[in-house]
This record gives structure tokens, C-alpha cells and sequence, in this order.
């Protein structure tokens, strides 16, 4: 970007409204905030830049809940519940959500259909009270105090507006709240090595019959394919599985560099703007492979998701970090707020690379601490959702939709009680939060 810089006018920003819940951000986490917090009877206001909800699983089509369900002891079984039950339960009322499929033998996802979510995700907030505010990108923080958010400043068609508010919630996935209210945050692996971002993309006409189980098969072909010298694809692992309608499928195989070959960086203007072509030129090559797959042969291109789907940008550093060795061994914390049971999915150069914890013999779960949402710098924010404390290995488990659904149903009433009892983030009565994070459908995940 270009060093140099100008002197702005000065200008008094109209103030939008005032709300005691502010969540930047309508992804699962941001969304599960602001249900739990206006259904605690919080005036609460949900922003969002684009003009529907689902963040990454809509935005950027990914197509696939993970981490709702988690291997116990060799029962997979879903255990993340409370207000994914309502989002799920919605989408399949408008029949749009697939039963759960296998992977690797181990765990299962749930693949569903944009457009269902979206619509559900709107009744959702309707139905708990939640105002949203779409086609807002948020710009800056106005603060009250060095440890407390005042406003967060927003980019509409209506001009730059100001949201006051009594707490907020960073569900970004980028950290852009909590950064720019001060909190302290890392990215990558501290050698500037981020996740790999991909964009999906949707194909249809494929013959479900001679398609068959096809992801089994393309891995193989892929590799006769490049030995042939007749394609080179941007990664070794595909995914490539079917909607609820057999003849779309959807595909996951990109992997989108910088000019010098590192994960390209979703908080960097021109970064992003050169991913989402270069995105769009792999497809066009992979679609062009996939065409040579039995059943897929009058295959096309239905949909590119809108934007790159970004794995990892900011992390906010808070009160405690989540660990590689958490997930791997299945950690326990007394301030659990719910679970995660996905492993490590390391988006690394030219590949994917998981690590589980030890399946059958493991419960298969670690639980989220209340610590990892909460800055110790700021006392009316909380952070959830990717952006959240973890390390970068930790942050490849506990950045799918299952984990975000947790803490943002957690950080949505913890601000409740916060406000109740005149409390900073870090002071919320951890155990009255569980007591109503039960009673409202969660599961803690307090087994062995």
C-alpha cells in the first residue's frame, strides 16, 4: 500500500442508535451472540457487510457445517446444541440440510444449501428480536475509556454512521474490533506462515449414478492427471462431495498464495483483491479437470462463492490460549462453555494435513474456555468466533462452525450478565454462566 497519507476534515459522525449488545459480524459465532443476547431481552444490533448471514459458510460457500458433531469414545454423536438446534432445525424445515455424511471413518459434517441458510438465518433473528444491520462494513472504534468501547463506527449506504453501545462483540472472524480498540493480537505461526485460504465453488449437471462415489476416486485421478503432465493443481487434497441433490456438487480445490508463494493475507486490501482472481482462475482449470470424471462429463460451473473463504487473519490474544495439545488431548477447563471435536485441519502450501486426537480411545472433544473470548485489556469485549485466543495450530480445530456456534452462544450472554451485574468481561460468574448456558440448550461437554 501506498506510504504516503493525507489529513482527513474533521467531521461529527451521526450516531445510528444506541443498543446494549453490539456484534460485528453475522457469522455462526456472531449470529449465536446475538440471538443468546437478545433472547436474555437485550436491545441488540447484529452488523453485517453483506446483504445475508452465515458469514464464511454462505459468503464464502463452504457448503459444510463442521464441528457440530465429535467421535465419543467411538459414538459420534452431535455435541454442539442451544442455537445451532434453532438454526439447524430451519433449515431443514425448509429442506436444506443433508444428514450427516462420513469423514475419513472418523467424524461426520453436515453439507446444507445456501440459500436455506440464509432465510433460515433471517428467521432466526426475527424470531429472537435481534435488529440487523446488512451492507455495513465497520471502519473504527470510538472509545470511552483505554479499557472500554464506546462506538463502533460504520461504513453505510447511508454514509459513515456510529453505533453506541454498552457491549460489544468482535465476531469478524477478523478481529477488527477488539484490533482496533487496542487488544493485542498475533497472526500465522510467528514466522508469518497463515492457513491457506481457498474459494469454493458449486458444480451441477453431474449423473449422480455413474458419478457414484466419486471423492473417492478423484484423489487418483488427480494424480494420473498431473504424472500425464495435463493439469497441476493448486493442492493434493480434494474435496469434492455431493449436495442434497445428487447432480451439484461442491468443490474445495484451491489454494490462493501471495506473490511469494505464503498464504495470502485476508486483512491486506491488495492481497485480497489479487486472491479473488486468482481463485476464480484455479476453478476454471479444476472445472475443466472434473469435466474428464466419469459422470461429471456435462458438468458446469453453477456458483463461485462471492468472496475467497479466509481460515485465519488476526488472532486475539486473551486470557488464556487454546493449544495444539488442548485439542490433541482433549483438554478440560473448568470454565468450559461448550466443546469442539474437530481435529487440526493445517491448510498448508499445497495441502491439507489433520490431526486427531486418539480416536476410539479418546472422549474426542476439548473443551473452549470463557478465558479464550475474554481481552485482559478491555473490559466491554469479547471476542469469538476465529479471531478468538488460540495458537495457529489450535485455531485450525476451533475456527470451523461448530466451535463458533460456542462461543458466540457463551459471549452473548456473558455480556447479559456483564450488564446485569455492572461486571467487566473478565469478571463474569463463570459458573452462573454455565447454569444459563444449559438452561438454554448448550451442552458443556462434563464427561470424562
Amino acid at each position: 500500500m501506498n506510504s504516503s497519507s493525507l489529513s482527513e476534515p474533521a467531521r461529527q459522525t451521526p450516531i445510528l442508535s444506541e443498543y446494549d449488545v453490539v456484534v460485528l459480524g453475522g457469522g455462526p459465532a456472531g449470529m449465536a451472540a446475538a440471538v443468546a443476547a437478545a433472547q436474555a431481552g437485550r436491545s441488540t444490533l447484529l452488523i453485517e457487510r453483506y446483504g445475508f448471514l452465515g458469514g464464511m459458510g454462505t459468503a464464502a460457500g463452504v457448503t459444510n457445517f463442521c464441528g457440530l458433531h465429535a467421535n465419543v469414545h467411538g459414538d459420534i454423536r452431535q455435541v454442539v446444541h442451544g442455537v445451532a438446534d434453532e438454526l439447524l432445525a430451519r433449515i431443514d424445515r425448509l429442506g436444506g440440510l443433508n444428514a450427516p455424511h462420513a469423514l475419513f471413518g472418523k467424524t461426520v459434517a453436515q453439507a446444507y444449501d445456501t440459500a436455506a441458510y440464509k432465510i433460515a438465518a433471517d428467521e432466526l433473528m426475527q424470531s429472537a428480536g435481534v435488529q440487523v444491520l446488512f451492507h455495513a462494513l465497520a471502519a473504527g472504534v470510538v472509545m470511552e475509556s483505554p479499557r472500554r468501547a464506546r462506538a463502533l463506527l460504520v461504513e453505510t449506504k447511508s454514509g459513515r454512521v456510529a453505533v453506541v453501545g454498552r457491549a460489544f462483540v468482535d465476531a469478524s472472524g477478523d478481529g477488527d474490533l477488539a484490533a482496533w480498540a487496542g487488544a493485542a493480537f498475533e497472526k500465522g505461526d510467528g514466522a508469518g506462515n497463515m492457513l491457506y485460504p481457498s474459494t469454493m465453488f458449486r458444480i451441477n449437471g453431474i449423473d449422480p449414478q455413474r458419478a457414484g462415489a466419486a471423492w473417492q476416486t478423484i484423489p487418483g485421478l488427480m494424480l494420473q492427471a498431473e504424472a500425464e503432465g495435463r493439469y497441476r493443481f493448486p493442492r493434493k487434497t480434494p474435496i469434492v462431495r455431493p449436495q442434497k441433490s445428487g447432480i451439484e456438487w461442491r468443490v474445495n480445490l484451491t489454494q490462493l498464495a501471495n506473490a511469494d508463494g505464503n498464504a495470502m493475507d485476508g486483512t491486506d486490501a491488495l492481497e485480497l483483491s489479487a486472491a479473488e482472481m486468482l481463485g476464480r482462475r484455479q476453478i476454471a482449470e479444476v472445472a475443466g479437470f472434473l469435466r474428464e470424471v466419469p459422470g461429471f462429463e456435462n458438468s458446469y460451473i453453477v456458483d463461485i462463492a462471492p468472496q475467497v473463504g479466509i481460515r485465519e487473519t488476526r488472532r486475539v490474544r486473551g486470557l488464556y490460549e487454546l493449544t495444539e495439545s488442548d485439542v490433541l488431548e482433549c483438554a478440560s477447563f473448568d470454565d468450559t462453555v461448550g466443546v469442539n471435536g474437530w481435529p487440526l485441519e493445517l491448510h498448508l502450501k499445497g495441502d491439507v494435513e489433520f490431526r486427531w486426537p486418539k480416536i476410539p480411545e479418546s472422549r474426542g472433544f476439548n473443551h473452549l474456555p470463557y478465558r479464550m473470548t475474554v481481552t485482559p485489556s478491555l473490559d466491554n469485549v469479547w471476542v469469538a468466533g476465529r479471531c478468538a485466543s488460540m495458537s495457529h495450530e489450535a485455531q485450525s480445530a476451533a475456527r470451523v462452525t461448530g466451535a463458533c456456534f460456542v462461543m458466540g452462544q457463551a459471549v452473548g450472554l456473558a455480556a447479559d450478565l456483564a450488564l446485569a451485574g455492572a461486571r467487566p468481561a473478565a469478571e463474569v460468574d463463570v459458573t452462573q454462566l454455565q447454569e444459563r448456558l444449559e438452561r438454554t440448550g448448550a451442552w458443556l461437554g462434563r464427561i470424562e
